[in-house]
């Protein structure tokens, strides 16, 4: 028996109302695959995230130009927003790249000090942009233990890194991660891999996410041989606190071992030939250090020890600021990639360090404090169409807390509960939200460690300070001491009030959002095994003061 079908006649209106129907569901339907990571979008920009080890804003003319002009860097700020107030969680290294790659404190995400391996199986951003059709990859400084997991992509140096003809970790045919050794200025290769995986490492019909990280400006500050004679001829401006005795705070501040003075030795002060080098390489070191390092020796014994610690501080100063000026270089080079291969207008760029630095100021070098220096970070964003040219975020205070929940919303993704930072694109919109935060909450954890710096923790809401000093000891007992800062009044933070009565309301309101910040992050009890202290960092051989740490 043949079943008869009934074929149903519509006139022309009505067929286009059903196309248009299905058309509006075929539309859907694309832009949720299209939101599920599955296709490119204009509205989904691609993110350069440029960063950095130890470069502290006075080293950046776009925040203080009085020492080095840094016309890049400059560029992303002139283009973009400035963030006065950006602080990080745990001032040190490895602890600070872990907090981005995940958006959780330290004690969150279990790296919490540098000798730690971080743990690249928990969460990260770069595997939730890989699940939205985002590209990843991290070319340069990696300093987390670890293989990195997330990433396309990757071709880091192998562990702390050296300036000069690095050793390189990346992936091979079989994705198994195998050494390399490269010839060069590491800054400038970092840069030139940064530009070869742009332009032929990448699929150039997704959006992307390169993380283009420079081992400089860390210790030993060896500088490009372009630049080795730069600022021969001019006196840096000496910070005005190069000279403090560290009285009006409590015992950590004298306690410590990275002073000019005292701590650093000829290896920083390149008063001894360095290793690694080829034949080439070093006749060129040799030709612009010989001359100026003898002309110093032969008048040291001479010299009192102000002389000598202010020639410290110029050999220090502008070596260091010869390692930034190669950064700025290469940083140039990619905004020009961005220019020139129409990507700048869907790009995001964002600079950043791993924490600020001292500079001299203090009479130091090196970071961990949650003084100003080595709290506040660089922090320079550049979104065409989106973020205004040339403004400046004074007040809000913002951390590398918040660079994986940014990068995420960026690229449409949902932004986990449990991260523990906020994204910054609404502020990069001009549009700081109702429920910002006021305060921050800061802890470092490498006690006994390199530079013998005490475990802290504290408060800060941009004005006043709360600082708490405790654990181990340097003199083997244990700490409980306490710091209190008023930034309006003691912006150099010399003077401690923690036990002034005057200040006892601000101290009392500080302790309580201290205590509200600590449950808030569910911070445990510091239970780190207390080790033996490290021996110092060994003192230069002409180094006329012993250092008081014990």
């Amino acid at each position: 028996m043949v079943k008869h079908v009934s074929i149903t006649h519509y006139n022309a209106p009505t067929c286009e109302r059903i196309f248009m129907k299905k058309l509006a569901i075929l539309s859907i339907l694309f832009s949720v695959f299209v939101a599920s990571g599955a296709a490119f979008s204009a509205d989904r920009p691609n993110i350069v995230f440029i960063f950095t080890d130890d470069h502290c804003i006075q080293a950046l003319s776009a925040y203080d130009d009085s020492r080095i002009s840094t016309p890049n860097m400059d560029r992303i700020a002139k283009e973009g927003m400035r963030f006065n107030r950006c602080y990080v969680t745990n001032g040190i290294c490895g602890p600070s790249r872990a907090v981005i790659q995940t958006g959780k404190y330290s004690h969150a995400n279990g790296f919490i000090r540098n000798g730690n391996v971080f743990n690249g199986d928990q969460q990260t951003f770069p595997k939730l942009l890989q699940k939205v059709g985002y590209q990843t990859a991290v070319i340069g400084k990696w300093h987390l233990g670890s293989t990195p997991q997330g990433y396309n992509y990757y071709d880091v140096l192998k562990g702390q890194g050296p300036y000069y003809n690095p050793p390189m970790i990346t992936s091979d045919e079989n994705g198994q991660p195998v050494t390399k050794p490269h010839t060069g200025y590491t800054t400038e290769i970092i840069g030139n891999k940064a530009l070869a995986w742009l332009e032929q490492g990448r699929d150039k019909d997704k959006p992307f996410m390169l993380m283009f990280q420079h081992k400089a400006p860390h210790r030993n500050w060896m500088p490009a041989p372009k630049y080795l004679n730069w600022l021969d001829d001019v006196e840096i401006a000496e910070p005005e606190t190069l000279w403090d005795d560290y009285t009006g705070r409590e015992t950590p501040a004298a306690n410590q071992a990275m002073t000019i003075a005292t701590h650093m030795n000829d290896n920083d002060l390149k008063l001894t030939q360095p290793r690694g080098l080829t034949p080439e390489q070093l006749k060129t070191w040799n030709a612009a250090y010989t001359d100026k390092n003898q002309a110093y020796l032969a008048k040291r014994e001479s010299m009192t020890e102000k002389e000598i610690i202010k020639w410290k501080y110029q050999r220090y100063a502008k070596d260091y600021l010869r390692c930034v000026k190669s950064v700025d270089d290469e940083i140039g080079r990619v905004l020009d990639y961005l220019d020139a291969n129409n990507l700048t207008e869907n790009t995001v760029v964002m600079y950043s360090s791993d924490q600020g630095w001292y500079l001299g100021e203090h009479g130091w070098f090196d970071k961990r404090w949650m003084y100003e220096e080595s709290l506040v970070t660089p922090l320079l964003a550049r979104w065409p169409g989106v973020i205004e040219p040339g403004s400046v975020n004074e007040n809000d205070i913002t951390s590398n807390l918040d660079f994986a929940e940014t990068f995420l919303e960026l690229a449409g993704a949902d932004v986990p509960s449990d991260m523990q930072g906020a994204s910054l694109v609404p502020l990069f919109k001009g549009k700081t939200p109702k429920d910002w935060r006021t305060s921050f909450y800061y802890h470092y954890y490498e006690f006994p460690g390199a530079h013998s710096v005490n475990r802290h923790f504290g408060v800060t809401n941009g004005e006043q300070k709360l600082i708490h000093y405790y654990g181990p000891n340097h003199d083997g007992g244990e700490i409980d001491t306490w710091e209190l800062f008023d930034l309006n009044k003691d912006p150099n933070e010399l003077k401690s009030e923690a036990n002034n009565p005057e200040y006892a309301v601000i101290r009392k309101k500080l302790e309580s959002e201290l205590e509200r910040l600590r449950v808030l992050y569910d911070v445990p009890e510091d239970t780190q095994p207390v080790r033996k202290p490290r021996v110092p960092t060994k003192k230069g051989k002409d180094a006329k003061t012993k250092t008081k740490a014990k």
